[in-house]
């Protein structure tokens, strides 16, 4: 009896699905899947805005130290570059006299030939590549007439004073040509971080730059909180002091952590030291807008220690150059006694620095893209602020 059962169709059993066509699917379907699965990773790996943020402003902030370390060289390099010159020319002016010393003793020699009186010896001494030598194994000088001893002494002083000089400029144009590669290698870093955070900042879409600048207006608000809380402490103090001035003035002896801890670590600004900083702080709001060009000292731009260097120039003050002389340039003051003209130094390596004006605020030239502006000084927040430094 024949069989009505129908023939099962070929093809790959997956899931019960025994169509060819319907499994090619389910198992292209599970391959997509897979590749999702293993690409989340990669999508999880991104940074976020907030590490991103923090990745510009640690550029930003190598660059600042970068800059510093090419303000150091640069300053270096031209002290060195005038101690070269200065020596060279020196140099050039010994080698003249000595040639003078030389053609001297020649007449001399020549003197001799003609008379023919020791004529060998004058001769052999302008030859010799060791005069002194020369003189202690002939005895020449016992020979030679008054003039010519001092025509001999002459030559011999202001050759030994020539080689001395030409080492001195060989050795300083050594060490002008290594500052020069400091300066290079310097440049390059301060150009190759500001290059890395311009790149991340490119990188970013619309919606993501409106959020960093709201991130951004978030920790200025902060930092204004402080300032302000800053301002609020300094004003209470001041006013205790002042009562404690009081007191004894009228006599009497003030009692408390008022009148005894706080008066003793007090640092007061003189009147002099007022007439100053007013000076450097005019300066310095005059160039309140101006850009932030690393290595710059004005007058149309600065970076931070060239307008701290020029507004307290303009008061008739010398600082030196880079934040690391400038921050050792004056007296460490306590934060809450920080008066206007101080300057506010930041960071532990010290890269940073602005010119206090009161009240928690400073004028600085934050950083490349922005312009020198009155910000507070917790702009950073209040573990960056490294030290208070009155510098005069």
């Amino acid at each position: 009896m024949a069989s009505h059962r129908k023939s099962r169709p070929t093809g790959t059993r997956v899931a019960g699905i025994r169509t060819p066509a319907l499994a090619t699917a389910a198992l292209t379907s599970v391959a997509l899947l897979s590749q999702s699965a293993n690409a989340a990773p990669e999508a999880d790996d991104k940074p976020s805005l907030e590490e991103i943020e923090k990745k510009v402003d640690d550029l930003y902030r190598q660059a600042g130290s970068a800059t510093e370390k090419y303000n150091a060289a640069k300053e270096k390099t031209a002290k060195q570059r005038k101690r070269a010159d200065a020596l060279v020319d020196d140099v050039a002016k010994r080698t003249q006299k000595l040639n003078e010393a030389r053609e001297e003793l020649g007449s001399f020699a020549s003197a001799q030939y003609r008379t023919g009186a020791a004529a060998p010896d004058t001769a052999t001494f302008l030859l010799a590549d060791t005069p002194q030598d020369y003189f202690d194994q002939t005895q020449l000088m016992d020979r030679m007439t008054g003039r010519q001893k001092v025509a001999v002494d002459d030559y011999i002083a202001q050759q030994s004073e020539t080689m001395n000089k030409r080492q001195e400029a060989t050795e300083s144009l050594e060490a002008l040509t290594e500052s020069q590669g400091d300066l290079k290698t310097a440049k390059a870093t301060v150009q190759r971080k500001l290059a890395d955070a311009r790149e991340l900042m490119s990188k970013l879409t619309a919606e993501e730059k409106a959020r960093l600048a709201a991130i951004e207006k978030e920790k200025r608000e902060e930092a204004a909180r402080k300032a302000r809380e800053l301002a609020r402490q300094q004003a209470a103090q001041q006013q205790a002091q002042g009562e404690a001035a009081q007191q004894q003035d009228s006599g009497s002896s003030p009692s408390g952590p008022a009148g005894s801890g706080s008066s003793s670590s007090t640092v007061p600004a003189d009147s002099s030291y007022a007439t100053k900083a007013d000076k450097a702080l005019a300066f310095a709001r005059a160039q309140i807008g101006k850009p932030y060009v690393w290595g710059a000292v004005g007058p149309g731009s600065y970076d931070c220690s060239g307008l701290t260097q020029a507004a307290w120039k303009a008061a008739g003050v010398t600082l030196p150059r880079t934040t690391y002389d400038q921050v050792n340039a004056g007296t460490t003051v306590p934060l809450s006694q920080a008066q206007p003209g101080d300057l506010v130094f930041f960071y532990d390596d010290v890269t940073h620095v602005g010119i206090y004006i009161g009240n928690g605020m400073m004028i600085h030239a934050p950083k490349p893209g922005t312009y020198v502006r009155e910000e507070s000084i917790f702009y950073d927040g209040e573990s960056a602020i490294h030290s208070v430094v009155r510098p005069a």
